[in-house]
């Protein structure tokens, strides 16, 4: 019952601050339940992984190329040594220039390194309707604080 109470004070602080650091439990079903609320409120809501984000603005905003892994022993004739480039495109541009709030929910953030984490704080003030949200790791309960707040205890 603490979530259904909660819900309106957790969709004020993300619309406040842009970009939240969340902490649930690790059995999980909180994170489900504000997400599922946080889109009957308006949000087009995108789930990911932060493992193998890469630089988070070109991945999520911009047109960006991807080389395929080094898997030993290749031709260098074609492509060079490191493979041929594909581009991929941007994966929440197309919603931002929708009218709906994009939410961005970002699993196992704690992998991402404090230069990346200060990104994803700039990102919500350039790009108006953005919101992030990043698991940053476990907790008793569900616990939640601007992502701001969350980098300047972790140094």
């Amino acid at each position: 019952m603490p979530l259904l109470l909660g819900i309106r004070r957790f969709r004020k602080d993300l619309e406040r601050h842009g970009a939240m650091a969340v902490m649930a439990p690790p059995e999980g079903g909180f994170e489900t339940r504000l997400l599922r609320r946080l889109r009957a409120a308006g949000y087009a809501a995108h789930m990911c992984s932060a493992r193998g984000l890469g630089d988070p603005e070109a991945f999520l905003l911009g047109l960006h190329g991807v080389r395929p892994p080094h898997l030993g022993h290749q031709s260098v004739g074609r492509g060079a040594a490191v493979g041929v480039v594909s581009m991929a495109l941007p994966q929440l541009m197309p919603q931002l220039q929708e009218d709906k709030p994009v939410l961005l929910w970002l699993l196992e953030a704690q992998v991402l390194s404090r230069a990346e984490l200060e990104t994803l704080v700039v990102l919500p003030q350039r790009y108006g309707g953005l919101h992030i949200v990043c698991e940053l790791g476990g907790s008793r309960s569900l616990r939640w604080q601007p992502l701001a707040e969350a980098i300047a205890i972790a140094t």
